[in-house]
């Protein structure tokens, strides 16, 4: 079993920004198809700025993490920082993901890209 860090096991003891929003302007949602996590990503975005961000998954401790803490590095950014935000990013802010569980990471990067790509004012 994967050693994980205290700060990746608080955000999956307590995750924060669980659920999904109602008539979310962007949807995300993709699955590994290797280990079956799966992972849906709603935002609530007003002009250029991501104001809510939730997420739902089925996964591993790991995807339960990088769910959480992408969350909380969305709320509050510009689309384009929104674009910005990297599996990388989401690893570093939960102190490192185990190398096995670095896939959470990954996952939650695509579902981002889904649904920046859903949002129709994203594009540019």
């Amino acid at each position: 079993m994967p050693r994980y860090s205290e700060l990746i096991m608080e955000h999956f003891r307590h995750p924060r920004n669980i659920g999904a929003i109602e008539a979310a302007d962007a949807v995300g949602e993709d699955t590994n198809p290797i280990c079956g996590d799966r992972l849906r990503l709603t935002l609530r975005i007003e002009g250029d700025v991501v104001l809510e961000a939730r997420f739902q998954t089925e996964g591993c401790v790991g995807a339960i993490a990088a769910g959480s803490v992408a969350t909380e590095l969305l709320k509050g950014r510009t689309l384009a920082g929104a674009r910005g935000l990297t599996r990388e990013e989401i690893d570093r802010a939960l102190g490192g993901l185990p190398p096995a569980k670095r896939h959470a990471a990954v996952l939650v990067e695509s579902c981002l890209r889904k649904a920046l790509a859903s949002y129709p004012r994203a594009q540019g």
